[in-house]
């Protein structure tokens, strides 16, 4: 009997020139270059204060996120300290940092920060040693800095069922992969009247299916998206991640990418508009977040003159992050328990009682609302009036769970 070896897109003759239906896309990709120029504008109305803030968290969100697809979950506190750091930004009573930690901040920075500077080989391979600082994941040793070599069997992308694996991709064969690479990187890097951001979702592919590294294929292919990305925006600033809405939409996006890459015609339509939603969705999702940030300031520009603790800040921080629930007394508790006293690496108990005290302080100084009666006291931020604030979006303080905020 003869067995024939399922067939990918890289197997067929042409498969990297890639075709799409432009009028299928054009009112999407409209769209999203409309919302990328909106969001460019908020940028610019932003105090220098309030945009480090922003960039401070969509760059601890990408990071994080992006390590979140691989199934590594990293210490959002570490990470958000790491990339403080790199930013010049105050850091006190953030923790200490991880080697890994450092390496996903350091690589998510240079695609942004130096997006202007061409993708070579040699920067590829010091993002993958960066991604892998100690020459492994896990346990198990990976080759790092350099294209892989099939010593054990094929690249195989597999399904986590021990019961029935399947084989949702093989990538081309190791012996074929500097060839691809170096053609890839050429194209990467010529003149191209093509739109940057259609650019950016061929590029995402491209590498996915060629597939160079032993690990770490997803982190680098959104890291080189979003390299093209910060191209496109002319910006040194990334305040948009397309990690999140990778990592919202993981199933979507591992079927998309496997019906792509099974095709026999390099026609990558479907694929090119699934990419182009979660760029607009992303760009969306970062102007709701810039209006919280908005939201922010002129909350405490109004309140600057009250008299807080670091527990009372802390807290009310929080409150303008993507937030579960209500505050309580008890969650109150649980909030400053988990996060460290500012300027030290201790964290700090408190208290149910003296948990009341703040809270009791903060509605007497008109920075919270007391609700509710009896067990069902609650307390909400008092936000300054839409009039003051008119861009301000209320859903951004009702969704997202973070920290382990949930109800008592």
């Amino acid at each position: 009997m003869t067995h024939f070896r399922r067939q990918y897109l890289h197997d067929h003759p042409g498969w990297t020139d890639f075709t799409w239906d432009s009028a299928a896309l054009s009112h999407l990709l409209e769209q999203v270059n409309f919302q990328r120029g909106a969001l460019s504008g908020q940028l610019s109305i932003l105090g220098l204060d309030a945009r480090q803030e922003a960039l401070l968290d969509a760059l601890t969100d990408d990071a994080a996120r992006s390590s979140r697809i691989e199934g590594e979950l990293l210490d959002e506190l570490e990470v958000r300290s790491s990339v403080a750091r790199r930013l010049g930004l105050p850091y006190g009573g953030l923790p200490e940092l991880h080697r890994d930690v450092v390496g996903v901040v350091d690589v998510t920075l240079d695609a942004t920060r130096n997006a202007h500077l061409p993708l070579t080989e040699d920067r590829l391979f010091r993002w993958h040693r960066a991604l892998f600082p100690n020459g492994q994941r896990g346990v198990t040793p990976i080759v790092t800095g350099a294209y892989r070599t099939d010593a054990d069997g094929p690249m195989q992308v597999v399904g986590n069922r021990l019961d029935n694996p399947t084989v949702h991709f093989q990538a081309p064969a190791a012996g074929r992969v500097p060839d691809l690479m170096t053609a890839f990187l050429a194209w990467l890097e010529a003149p191209q009247s093509l739109d940057p951001v259609i650019k950016a979702g061929l590029a995402h592919l491209h590498f996915l299916i060629i597939h160079p590294f032993e690990d770490g294929n997803g982190r680098l292919a959104r890291t080189l998206t979003d390299l093209l990305l910060a191209r496109a925006d002319r910006r040194r600033e990334r305040h948009y991640s397309l990690s999140r809405q990778i990592q919202e939409h993981q199933r979507a996006y591992y079927e998309i990418l496997e019906r792509t890459q099974r095709q026999a015609t390099p026609d990558v339509t479907a694929w090119l508009h699934w990419f182009l939603q979660r760029v607009l969705d992303a760009t969306a999702q970062t102007q709701r977040a810039l209006r919280a940030v908005r939201t922010k300031r002129a909350y405490f520009d109004r309140h600057r003159t009250a008299a807080l603790n670091d527990r009372q800040l802390g807290v009310l921080n929080r409150l303008f992050e993507p937030f579960d629930g209500k505050l309580t007394r008890q969650k109150y508790v649980r909030l400053v328990g988990k996060h460290p006293v500012p300027g030290t690496l201790r964290r700090q108990a408190i208290s149910e009682d003296t948990a009341l005290r703040d809270l009791e302080g903060l509605v007497s100084a008109g920075l919270l609302i007391r609700e509710g009666a009896g067990r069902g006291v609650h307390y909400r931020v008092l936000l300054p009036d839409e009039a003051d604030t008119p861009a301000f979006n209320a859903d951004v303080f009702t969704t997202g769970r973070r920290d382990g905020a949930d109800e008592p």
